[in-house]
């Protein structure tokens, strides 16, 4: 009997983890790799895979030669989409996936930290829970060009791609992943602190007591839709 395919879950740095996107996934074999930093990491083919996930993290999607990790995580983002692996890309991931879609990146285009409005532009069975305008967690400065023949989900006035769907693949600039736990766990480490104060920012811990206890189960619901089409090829 062959052996079940595994979810490959990629971070980046070891807070941002996958959070919400991988419950109901408890009984599907995951590899969870820190990769960024290798010349050569060894992937696994991406068509051998349940579902991939690349998530957040501060280094820039262009930085291949400070992050060589990151040609290997683009390579297996482009192959994951043309296998038909149920893929998620969410802020640093969302905008690996887009250059490896053949977008452009657009480094330090615009500031979006905090909870904030999305529009949501076309129905997509992650999102469509959400409603029509929901307030997300945002958290970059770089946006991406919208890859060719993917249908935008969802924009800001700041930036215009802030989802898109290609394929099996969602590319999600903002941070649906995050719950009241993730977030105190993001709010506690002192690179993130250090950068809310040399943006100003604070009150961002009130601003997730009134935002997540309502956004996290949408955000269960539709999450759980990729869940399925990862269980569905494991």
């Amino acid at each position: 009997m062959p052996e079940p395919r595994r979810l490959l879950v990629l971070r980046h740095v070891p807070w941002e983890g996958p959070g919400l996107v991988t419950t109901g996934l408890q009984d599907v074999p995951t590899e969870d790799r820190l990769v960024v930093d290798e010349a050569d990491p060894e992937l696994p083919p991406a068509a051998d895979l349940a579902g991939l996930v690349v998530m957040g993290g501060p280094m820039g999607a262009d930085d291949l030669l400070e992050h060589p990790g990151l040609v290997a995580e683009r390579r297996i983002l482009a192959d994951a989409v043309d296998a038909e692996v149920p893929v998620i890309g969410i802020c640093l991931g969302m905008q690996l996936l887009a250059c490896a879609l053949g977008a452009s990146l657009h480094p330090g285009h615009g500031t979006e930290i905090g909870l904030g409005p999305v529009d949501l532009l076309a129905p997509d069975p992650v999102l469509d829970p959400l409603g029509p305008r929901p307030e997300v967690l945002h958290w970059h400065s770089d946006a991406v060009d919208l890859p060719a023949g993917a249908a935008l989900l969802a924009s800001s006035p700041l930036t215009p791609v802030q989802a898109f769907r290609a394929g099996s693949a969602l590319g999600l600039q903002f941070h649906l992943e995050v719950d009241r736990s993730l977030l105190g766990a993001w709010l506690a480490e002192p690179f993130m602190q250090a950068d809310l104060a040399a943006h100003g920012i604070s009150g961002m811990a009130e601003a997730g007591e009134r935002v997540l206890p309502s956004l996290t189960p949408a955000a269960i619901r539709g999450l759980g839709t990729f869940a399925e089409a990862v269980r569905a090829r494991a």
